[in-house]
């Protein structure tokens, strides 16, 4: 069987990366006979006057062939009589950036394109680095448009020199520089007879003989489970794809994060047995003993992994919503879902220089170094030691999107000694006790909406009723608890933060926990109720217009921050994203606070009784 390269071609807009692909399988003769033809029929309308455009092999989509760009990642499988080859032509514009990172994901080599009459652009630097930061450790760059210089061996220097100081800045192992015309053919199959003062292979005949080993092999034996086979009561095996390492019948293995050891008793591929599975093979793996394994875990010999809940990691941010301290989301590592906080930024890197800055946001396409925090202690490893169990994407918990990739670089040592303690009083006693369901009553509005005022009389109503509670108000928080925020993004992020987490301990206590805040994010409102918990979670909007909060204006807080006073208001200088389903709205404008309460108690009272 031959050996098989996967690799991504990328660089900047226009440089020539899907060209250069077409014209490889065009000269290496590697395209079906309907291929060729329906390339040169396309060619006579294309827009180089009727000569053979091969970047319409590559690219795809109607938006790509009328503008002459790349726009999503195309996969083509070809082969040749040395070595077999899956390439991945990545977009290069901006905009893209996140295409270009799933092709980079899966690749061992790059090839990275550079106009030899512009020379390093700051997307060639964005996308090496990207490269580099997904383990990849052998460089092509292709010196394109050698025809527009005149096959200048002056030119092709001069590039090359930019070309090796990035790859110092960067610190790119394996490097090699090519001189190539894509769209004429110049030492993309053959060697050129314009450039006879290069006297190296061409593209194609590098790309057959190039050993992509990235540093040392991965240590031990690793499958994450992705699936528990139970087609009968007589047989239960655990699936997924070996990662690194080999078993065999009759090896011991671990199962994390239990720690729990057992002998492997079958092995099979598909439906045959076999004595024996190693790295990218997907196996079924029968234990000696019975043991809780589920989705998520992770099989393992002869090699240590961390279970820890706390790491630092390298991330390409990828949304539009810019990235701040504090965030909660969704993160995928290995077959495993977690929630995850973004704990702290610690720095983003400068594209241009390299250099490291602190910052208080990561934009979109903008690559940082973080700390995470995970709600469990999971299963994983630096991204040096073994590739699949070191990368992860981080998902917004609420569009499904994915918002960022990452690699992890170590983990966080302040982790190792913190375990969650079981306490014999729990909270079902204390609330049998009270004879009330602890539930935390969250009021979110605009400022002068009536929040507090609604939430005391609340408070007094249930007290009045035998009830247990506790009343959290903005500013008394304020005055306390957080008198060491302010109120940027990531302040009103991490206020919030310690509120869901206070009114989680006080519902651990029994208590009914009310709180009032102007909660202006619907992500942060979310994140407060994953902690308290959905089931304990009653949400109140005071749906209270902005005139009429500023007739109010108790404080004189709106016509200040209208002169610029305060900034930051919600409402005037700063955003309310109203909630999208909350369980109680209430309108205070021509209402008492007496009908305001009467309609809040029959609420509650249908919510705490579900």
């Amino acid at each position: 069987m031959k050996e098989l390269l996967k690799f991504v071609t990328c660089g900047s807009v226009d440089d020539g990366k899907s060209t250069l692909i077409g014209h490889l399988l065009y000269d290496a003769k590697l395209l079906y006979t309907d291929q060729k033809q329906a390339l040169e029929l396309e060619s006579k309308i294309g827009s180089r006057e009727g000569e053979l455009d091969y970047s319409l092999l590559l690219d795809g989509l109607m938006a790509e062939r009328e503008q002459g760009i790349t726009i999503d990642v195309a996969y083509r499988y070809f082969s040749t009589d040395k070595r077999s080859f899956i390439v991945a032509d990545a977009p290069g514009h901006e905009e893209y950036t996140r295409n270009m990172a799933v092709g980079a994901s899966f690749a061992r080599l790059a090839v990275i394109l550079v106009d030899v009459t512009q020379g390093i652009l700051l997307q060639t630097r964005r996308h090496a680095t990207i490269c580099a930061l997904f383990g990849i450790c052998n460089f092509v760059f292709v010196l394109n448009k050698m025809d527009l210089v005149n096959y200048s061996q002056d030119a092709f220097d001069k590039a090359q020199d930019e070309i090796r100081k990035l790859s110092s800045d960067l610190g790119l192992e394996q490097v090699i520089c090519i001189p190539v015309s894509a769209t004429e053919g110049d030492n993309v199959v053959y060697p050129s007879e314009n450039m006879k003062w290069y006297t190296n292979q061409p593209l194609l005949e590098y790309l057959e003989c190039v050993k992509t080993e990235n540093g040392t092999e991965e240590e031990g034996f690793v499958m994450p489970v992705q699936r528990v086979c139970r087609p009968n009561h007589t047989f239960r095996g655990f699936q997924g794809t070996v990662i690194s390492g080999k078993i065999a019948v009759g090896d011991s293995i671990t199962v994390l994060p239990s720690g729990e050891i057992s002998g492997v008793q079958a092995l099979l591929c598909a439906d045959k047995r076999v004595q024996q599975v190693k790295a990218g093979q997907a196996a079924t793996i029968q234990l000696e003993k019975e043991i809780d394994v589920s989705r998520g875990c992770v099989l393992a010999n002869k090699t240590e992994l961390k279970r820890t809940n706390m790491f630092n990691a390298n991330i390409l941010w990828m949304d539009e919503q810019a990235l701040v301290q504090g965030r909660t989301f969704l993160m995928k590592l290995g077959t495993k879902t977690v929630s995850a906080v973004v704990m702290a930024i610690q720095y983003k890197l400068d594209i241009n220089t390299g250099k490291q800055l602190r910052v208080q946001k990561v934009c979109k396409n903008e690559i940082a170094v973080c700390d995470f925090v995970l709600s469990e202690k999971t299963v994983f490893s630096s991204f040096k030691a073994h590739r699949a169990l070191g990368r992860f994407i981080l998902i917004d918990r609420f569009n499904n999107m994915t918002s960022a990739c990452g690699i992890i670089n170590h983990h966080l040592r302040c982790s190792e000694n913190l375990t969650w303690q079981k306490l014999d009083i729990t909270r079902e006693l204390r609330a049998e006790k009270m004879q009330q369901k602890p539930v935390t009553i969250w009021f979110t509005g605009l400022s002068g909406s009536g929040k507090s005022t609604l939430a005391n009389e609340l408070e007094k109503a249930l007290n009045m009723d035998g009830k247990y509670s506790m009343l959290l108000d903005g500013d008394n928080v304020r005055m306390g608890l957080s008198k060491d925020l302010g109120f940027e993004e990531k302040d009103r992020i991490e206020n919030i933060r310690r509120i869901a987490e206070v009114s989680k301990l006080m519902n651990d206590a029994g208590l009914i926990v009310i709180t009032s805040f102007i909660s202006p994010y619907h992500n942060d409102r979310q994140n407060a109720r994953a902690v308290i918990g959905t089931e304990n979670f009653i949400e109140v909007y005071v749906n209270t217009p902005l005139e009429v909060c500023e007739e109010r204006d108790v404080k004189g807080l709106y016509q200040k921050a209208r002169n610029g006073e305060i900034p930051n208001f919600t409402g005037i200088s700063s955003p309310f994203e109203m909630p999208k389903n909350a369980e109680i709205t209430i309108d205070t404008t021509n209402r008492s606070i007496e009908a305001c309460i009467r309609q809040l108690l029959d609420e509650l009272q249908k919510q705490i009784n579900k």
